[in-house]
């Protein structure tokens, strides 16, 4: 018996040893390391630090330097390591595009004033600007602020020369489609939130051709703006410039011995 359990005792002792000696050795190992994350290139480009509306005047302080991902960078943007001055450069271009806070500058949207004045700089070249008087009544109650796009209706009230004695004949007319407002009065943008601006001039960008055609209509009737849908600022046109427009004439009816008119489009 005392062999048996010397037998056993010394079979317990090594087991014990082979254990300590194993965990021991797993101590020793180098502990795995992770492999290292890939960093995104970056590069700082100029961006507005605030909104910026239309015919704003850039300050220093309307722009900010931020670091964008390198492989998202177009190559349009202001980008520091190129241009480490730019933010010095374009102090007091002009807007001709609204900018959000956090956008890329861009200098296609930018125009340099070079001494003329803010509508000058900011017109396309080969456009005018052209004033015309409006009320709430023919300006879409006041809710048309600039750089939306409007029709301009003329509205004419002739004597039916085959009928004297009947009443007037009103027409009314689409002269000029898809027109960008530049101002309402002198305001050349949305200024302090506000959603409608109610003025008594608007301007409005035309081709020469088309400062011609509303300098006459100024003459023979009522001007009205129609305020478009943003939705269908880029659909084409297919009456304006072509001169192929729908035509509204209005007919005299004369009903117990009351003139009135009554609308028919052609």
């Amino acid at each position: 018996m005392n062999t048996a359990r010397i037998v056993v005792l010394t079979i317990a002792v090594g087991a014990g040893g082979v254990a300590a000696y194993l965990a021991s050795g797993s101590d020793d190992r180098p502990a795995q390391v992770a492999a290292p994350v890939p960093q995104m290139q970056a590069v700082d480009v100029l961006v507005a630090k605030s909104d910026i509306g239309l015919g704003q005047s850039l300050k220093p302080d309307d722009l900010q330097w931020q670091s964008w991902p390198a492989a998202t960078a177009s190559s349009s943007f202001i980008r520091r390591n190129e241009r480490p001055e730019g933010q010095t450069q374009i102090t007091g271009t002009i807007a001709r595009a609204p900018f959000i806070a956090g956008e890329p500058i861009r200098e296609q949207k930018l125009v340099k004033a070079d001494g003329s004045g803010f509508m000058a700089a900011i017109l396309p070249a080969g456009m005018r600007a052209v004033s015309t008087e409006i009320s709430p009544e023919t300006g879409a109650g006041g809710f048309i602020l600039p750089n939306d796009r409007v029709d301009v209706i003329l509205s004419k009230r002739e004597r039916n020369p085959d009928q004297p004695n009947a009443g007037d004949v009103i027409s009314s007319d689409i002269i000029l489609a898809n027109i960008r407002v530049l101002a309402i009065d002198q305001a050349p943008k949305e200024k302090d939130g506000q959603t409608t601006v109610v003025g008594k001039t608007v301007t409005l960008e035309l081709k020469p051709e088309q400062a011609e055609t509303l300098a006459r209509a100024r003459q023979t009737g009522t001007l009205s703006l129609a305020l478009r849908s943003i939705a269908d600022v880029n659909m084409a046109e297919s009456r304006s410039d072509d001169r192929s427009r729908r035509r509204s004439d209005s007919v005299a009816v004369i009903r117990f011995g009351i003139s009135s008119t009554m609308t028919t489009q052609k």
